[in-house]
């Protein structure tokens, strides 16, 4: 009995000190957390998920996926939060990144817009006219638009395209000068609180997943793969934080976007239905999208979309 009871207590205490050494080589690491229009951020900082991370960590903002992505390719950030399509448009221009994550959202955060008073009022009369996309050649909001033609009845050349960075899309917009833009919050929300009358949200049209990605040479560092799969598990708890507790969590994005919590409010009820592992369905899912825009040729190169996929890393202890 007592030797049993000496084993243990030294299988405890090397426990404890292994754990005590991860803690100390994590304290080491600092992360650095791409985001788009701070969607992440006031996430994390309303659930208050990452007070005790054991880590450092900052945030990058950018207005979209096309320069997170250009910021993941220079090594300047470690994860990135995107849709299916950006991922894959990145992936196939060579992109240093691994899916670690899958946000599951919400088909109305992507839509297909014209001004109140325009002339329009279906996607069909859309033909012969200018669609601005937001943000760039292979978004979600391409996507959207392909999906929304073809279920019209008409052809994708049947309209011109024209990609232009949201921020400097909604200005336009709002001065008319634009006939018809596809774009996603919080750009959307914005939009359709000014008077933007939606012609189609992306219900039916394209999979409504995002994904949380790491660079591949960050997971290839053993302690930010450990710090990198922590911070996915909190950005869980995060996200099943924000859907429980909406009017904190709204509080927290009015805050940091500088939107009043009037105007976040509808933005914030339809941002995410949860984040979780990566399923097998997920990769199948977006190796169809992957297969089609490859065969559009909007996608420089096919994917496979397996092989950029970690699902190892969301456990990883």
């Amino acid at each position: 009995m007592i030797a049993v009871k000496k084993g243990f207590s030294a299988a405890l205490l090397l426990c404890v000190a292994f754990a005590a050494s991860c803690a100390d080589d994590l304290a080491k690491v600092t992360l650095v957390l791409g985001d788009q229009a701070r969607n992440l951020r006031s996430l994390v900082e309303a659930s208050g998920v990452m007070k005790d991370a054991p880590y450092q960590f900052r945030w990058a903002n950018f207005q979209g996926a096309a320069p997170l992505f250009e910021a993941q390719r220079a090594g300047a950030v470690d994860t990135s939060y995107a849709g299916d399509l950006p991922v894959l448009m990145a992936a196939s221009g060579g992109v240093d990144l691994k899916i670690i994550a899958t946000n599951v959202g919400d088909s109305a955060t992507n839509g297909l817009i014209v001004p109140a008073d325009s002339p329009i009022h279906s996607v069909k009369e859309l033909a012969g006219k200018t669609v601005v996309v937001s943000s760039a050649r292979g978004s979600i909001s391409q996507h959207l638009l392909y999906g929304a033609l073809e279920e019209a009845g008409l052809k994708r050349d049947a309209v011109a395209i024209r990609f232009v960075l949201p921020t400097d899309a909604s200005a336009a917009f709002n001065s008319g000068q634009i006939a018809a833009w596809a774009t996603f919050d919080p750009y959307l929300g914005i939009a359709e609180q000014h008077g933007a009358r939606l012609l189609r949200d992306s219900k039916g049209l394209t999979t409504s997943l995002s994904f949380v990605t790491a660079t591949e040479s960050s997971l290839k560092d053993p302690q930010k793969r450990l710090a990198i799969a922590d911070f996915a598990r909190r950005l869980a708890k995060a996200r099943a934080w924000g859907i429980a507790h909406p009017d904190e969590y709204n509080q927290v994005y009015s805050s940091l976007t500088r939107l009043s919590p009037a105007e976040a409010k509808p933005i914030t009820a339809r941002i995410s239905h949860g984040i979780r592992p990566i399923t097998t369905e997920d990769i199948a899912k977006v190796q169809q999208v992957s297969d089609l825009f490859s065969s559009l040729a909007i996608l420089p190169g096919k994917v496979n979309v397996q092989a950029i996929t970690d699902t190892s890393v969301f456990e990883a202890r």
